[in-house]
């Protein structure tokens, strides 16, 4: 297995797969309809523009077993050193450690941005994610409940975050 950098081009198709199993079979993502193509497109393209990394597994044959990312952690300009991440895996490979791997990665990928806070949102139901994270030294800094209603009942977020380092020298500009 090996972690590399993502494209819409390559990997586009195996990445709205794995979102749209969780939107549609699980409450990893507090959505209610499958992501479609175009809407996968602009996710790669914000990414893109905003310099933010898309990384994934893939086995020997490269197929894509998982992904993650990170983006903006709300729209404030004080906020530009704190990112909210995701990672997302097939279901088929649940439980072999890739999230773990992509997590490491991504967190890599965040101090050599020069960022200071990791946010994971959790389903605060999501024990398996909640591990994780708690494993790799995030902290839980909350819980809004019943902020998401999907699947007939009502849901709790919970907030893990992970103070960094970096950066080096923050500025206000």
């Amino acid at each position: 297995m090996q972690i590399i950098r993502c494209s819409y081009e390559a990997h586009g198709a195996a990445i709205q797969q794995i979102f749209n199993f969780a939107i549609t079979q699980t409450t990893a993502l507090y959505e209610y309809q499958p992501r479609d193509q175009q809407r996968i497109a602009q996710w790669f393209a914000a990414k893109t523009q905003g310099n933010w990394p898309v990384i994934a597994a893939v086995d020997e044959q490269q197929q894509l077993l998982g992904f993650a990312s990170y983006g903006p952690f709300r729209g404030y300009p004080a906020n530009k050193y704190s990112v909210e991440h995701s990672v997302y895996v097939a279901p088929e490979h649940y439980g072999k450690g890739i999230a773990t791997l992509l997590m490491r990665q991504l967190i890599e990928l965040a101090q050599a941005q020069q960022l200071h806070v990791m946010v994971g949102a959790i389903d605060a139901d999501n024990a398996a994610s909640i591990a994780l994270h708690e494993k790799l030294g995030f902290s839980h800094s909350g819980t809004l409940p019943q902020v998401a209603f999907k699947f007939g009942h009502w849901l709790d977020l919970a907030f893990y975050q992970l103070i960094l380092p970096t950066p080096e020298t923050p500025t206000e500009r």
